[in-house]
């Protein structure tokens, strides 16, 4: 794993909008991707100070789609590839970009993410399909797309407002 914090960057200059210097992580697919990228994220975020709430959200949405990316975009056996997170807080929440270079979206978008029906027997619940509705239903401004070989998702989501 990989962080850069942008405030080492003489080049990069923060932002009056933003609440924290930007900052990237980077790993690469495999059994241990995830975990490595939260933990990764989270450190950089500690000073925000963020609710046990706002946390939960930030995890989970991260979690899904960086599953996504690992189960879908680099598929065993070709497990390995890169994975790379920006993120900068602004006043309206955490902007963040995850990218990769494995396989692209069916037809080059976005799944629906619709709710999927719960009120049946544990046994006839779908394997999948939940991930992409926590998503969209937990942040803002998802975006999707494919340019040079490259998958390139973004969204906010709306937590760490000052107090």
């Amino acid at each position: 794993m990989r962080i850069v914090n942008e405030t080492s960057r003489s080049t990069q200059k923060i932002k009056p909008a933003d609440l924290l210097p930007p900052f990237e992580v980077k790993v690469t697919s495999g059994p241990r991707a995830v975990r490595a990228a939260l933990q990764g994220v989270f450190d950089q975020l500690a000073p925000l100070s963020l609710d046990v709430e706002e946390t939960s959200t930030v995890e989970l949405v991260l979690a899904e789609a960086l599953n996504n990316i690992v189960e879908h975009a680099y598929p065993a056996p070709d497990a390995d590839g890169p994975i790379h997170l920006q993120l900068r807080h602004c006043a309206d929440g955490l902007h963040v970009r995850l990218s990769d270079r494995g396989r692209a979206m069916k037809d080059d978008r976005l799944p629906k993410g619709h709710r999927e029906r719960v009120d049946c027997n544990i046994a006839d619940l779908p394997e999948g399909g939940f991930g992409w509705f926590l998503i969209k239903d937990l942040s803002r401004d998802v975006r999707y797309t494919r340019s040079d070989g490259q998958n390139r998702l973004s969204l906010r989501i709306a937590v760490g407002f000052p107090q």
